[in-house]
This record gives structure tokens, sequence and C-alpha cells, in this order.
């Protein structure tokens, strides 16, 4: 989609009496929804002239919103000068063919939107590959129809059989290039794998942030750490995973990551393209869920969220629930908030709740639990009492017998480590 183009949005909703079955979603979620395309049509460039919403029992096999409302959006979406109509369903091959053919516009679905999103978000060589693996793959089953000329008779050597169509020449170029992608995005995997690995070695703790798009989770992430990532009001602004170390209160060592934006009804195609990226939840110490607590649909976003961790196989993993945007809820909506006991509120764009957030997530991690111990050293070991300083949170510090008694809040892992490495100093078992 161009940037400037004119979108006209189109939806299919089911009648009031239609969502008693139970594969429909509920009339008001439906509702919501075409707001939710207003904005990923907006996260594209585009401008949205207007919308039209279709009501039945069921959906049209031929045209999804049936012929009459097929002709009142022709007529709408050309007086509002449209280019393009963007609906809010996935459309089947022939439901796609027959609305070009009536309507005499380009006509998208609402995955090829995300699609068209992710396209223009992807600025590394793995982000590539992987959009493009996820739109080979929807585009696959889907060339049927594109056009006459997909179906011209032709031949030649080294590119196709005698008498081959070319809608089959397409078809196995898609499937080469697609199995080409899939061998390159493997290497991608085995490398991640590889610095995993090599954290782990370390005893670097991964925490994830993950969350609907545009919770803020980029915000929230360089007031963590710092960084500078760019952080947009755009859905999907962040694509390319970003992971940058974080500095606890209790001095070990901890991963943030941000990963990409989740959202309803996210294509089963994208899922598995970025499988590579979501791996980094699977070996994540600890998953942070962003809410954006300003949002009147948080509560369904919070279900996708869910929905697609579980899907994940990531349902046991632990988590930390953060409400995110505080700045924005007023005073005297923090109470309806339904949060549980352990619920972090903060505004990662004020900073607010920043350092509640920080010792929530050390007392999370409990892979590498929090243990008080003492050390002892001589007096005349600086270099010693310097480093447990730097390294651990000191409690407390006293002479005796001619001892530095040094009593410190540190992980299990990095006591070992700093028993060895202070060979001078005693330490007694940890309480």
């Amino acid at each position: 989609m161009a940037a400037s183009e004119k979108v006209y949005l189109a939806d299919w909703i089911p009648s009031r009496r239609a969502t008693a079955a139970a594969e429909q979603p509920p009339f008001d979620a439906a509702e919501d929804a075409l707001e939710e395309l207003r904005d990923l049509a907006i996260s594209t460039g585009a401008q949205v002239t207007g919308s039209l919403t279709q009501r039945s029992p069921v959906r049209d096999p031929a045209t999804l919103i049936g012929r009459g409302k097929v002709a009142e959006l022709r007529a709408a979406a050309h007086a509002q000068g449209a280019q393009c109509v963007v609906f809010n369903c996935d459309l089947t091959p022939t439901q796609l063919r027959n609305l070009e053919d009536a309507l005499g516009l380009k006509v998208l679905d609402r995955t090829q939107l995300i699609l068209d999103i992710f396209a223009r978000r992807a600025q590394t060589r793995e982000g590539k590959l992987q959009v493009e693996l996820a739109q080979l793959t929807y585009l696959l089953p889907r060339l049927a129809g594109r056009g006459k000329t997909l179906s011209r008779l032709g031949g030649g050597i080294g590119t196709r059989g005698p008498g081959e169509q070319q809608l089959e020449v397409d078809r196995r170029r898609a499937r080469a290039r697609i199995q080409s992608l899939k061998q390159a995005l493997e290497r991608v995997r085995s490398q991640r794998s590889l610095h995993r690995s090599q954290r782990q070695h370390q005893d670097f703790l991964t925490v994830a942030l993950v969350g609907y798009t545009n919770a803020g989770k980029s915000t929230l992430f360089n007031a963590l750490t710092g960084a500078r990532t760019a952080a947009s009001a755009r859905m999907f602004a962040t694509l390319d995973p970003t992971i940058r170390s974080v500095a606890l209160q209790s001095r070990r060592k901890a991963l943030l990551s941000d990963t990409v934006g989740f959202i309803r009804h996210l294509p089963p195609h994208l899922i598995a393209a970025f499988r590579a990226t979501l791996e980094e939840l699977d070996t994540a110490a600890l998953l942070l869920h962003v809410t954006d607590s300003s949002h009147s649909d948080n509560a369904r976003h919070d279900r996708a969220v869910t929905d697609l961790l579980e899907s994940l196989g990531l349902a046991a993993k632990p988590r930390l629930h953060v409400w995110n945007k505080i700045d924005l809820v007023p005073e005297s909506a923090l109470r309806r908030i339904p949060r549980e006991p352990g619920d972090v509120l903060v505004s990662g764009r004020t900073g607010f709740g920043v350092d509640d957030l920080l010792r929530k997530i050390d007392q999370a991690l409990n892979v590498d639990p929090l243990v008080e111990t003492s050390f002892e050293f001589s007096p005349d070991d600086a270099r010693g009492i310097a480093l447990l300083h730097r390294s651990a949170t000191v409690l407390s510090s006293r002479l005796s017998d001619h001892r530095v008694v040094v009593r410190v809040l540190v992980p299990e892992s990095l006591r070992v480590r700093l028993a060895s490495a202070l060979r001078t100093a005693r330490a007694t078992e940890p309480e």
C-alpha cells in the first residue's frame, strides 16, 4: 500500500442474534475491531476515507457481505475517491477475485494489511526474510485467479515443461523461494540458539517484554535500560527484536528483550515465520506482560496476548503483569484497574514506578534466588571489599576479631563465584 493512498474500510459483523453461536465473536468486540483496522491502515500512512459494516447471520461465500452491500460499498468508495478497499476479515481467493471485479478497486484483507506493515517495519536481514516468508506462504494458495495472464500457456527450456501453465510456474517458483527462506531462517535460528547458550553459560538471566501492539513496550524498554531504541505510537513500531542489559538492584546480570507486539487473530503463518524471534520468549526466565492501562479495550488485548502465549506453549512461564501508560489514566479511574497482588503500575514515558518494577523483577527471578550471606576479610584487603561493594547489595559491615565482616544480599550463582574470586575471604553458608 502506497503512502497517502486513500482507503475505504469494510467489515462483516454477525447480527446480534447470530452472536449466540459459539463460533461468533461478541457483537461489541467486532465493532471495536473495525476501529483497530483503522489504526492499522493509518500505520501504513494511508488516508482512511470512510467505512461500511454489513450485519448478517452468515458470511456470503461469494463476496462476504452480499451483492446489495457490495453495490453500496462501490458507490461509497468511489464517491470518496478511494483507491483501495480493506476488509477486516481474511478473504478467500474467490471472494477476493469477485470483490475486485465488482468494486473496480484494489482489495486487501486484514492479513495483507498486517503483512504490509511488517514489510515496512523490517530493517534487519532476519526481519526481511521472515516477512517475505509470511507473504509467500499467504500468497501461494491465492495465486489461482489472480488475473487472466496467469493461465497463459507457454514453454521454455529450464523454466517450464511444454504446455505448462504460467500458474504452475508461479506456484513452483513460490514453493522454491519458500524452501530457500526456511533454510535461511533455520540458520538464523541456529545462530540465535548459540547466542542464547553463550548468555546462559555466563549466567545471564533474560527478561522478555510481551504485550499487545502499541502497549508502550519500547518506551518502557528504554526507561528500564537507558537505551534509545525507536519508540512510536504506530502499531508494530518494533519488529526486529532488541536485547539490552538492565541493572537490577541486587547487582545480578539480566538482559531485557523487546519483542514484536501481539494482535488479535495474528495470522498463523506470521507466527511460524517469526518462530526464531519468538523463541527468545521460550528461554526467558521471566515475561513482563505489558498492558496499556489507558486503552478502553485492554481486557480483550490481554486475552489475545494470553491466548497467543498458550499457543506457543508458554502458559506456565513466570509472568509479571505491568500496567503501563498509567500517566494517561485519570486518578478517579485508577481504582477501577483490575490489578492483582503483585501487579505493577508504571509509566514508561515519565518513569513513574520503574524502580518498583525493577524491584519486582529482582524478586520474581527465582531461577537464581537472592540469598543473604557474609564474607570475612582481613582489614587490609581493600580490593576484595571493593569488589563486594560493586557486585552485591551490602547490608552491613563491621569489624570483629581483627576481621571485616560484610553481610550482603546476592544471587546464589554470584555468591559461588565471589567465594572463588575472593580467595583471601571466608564466606559463611547462606541462610
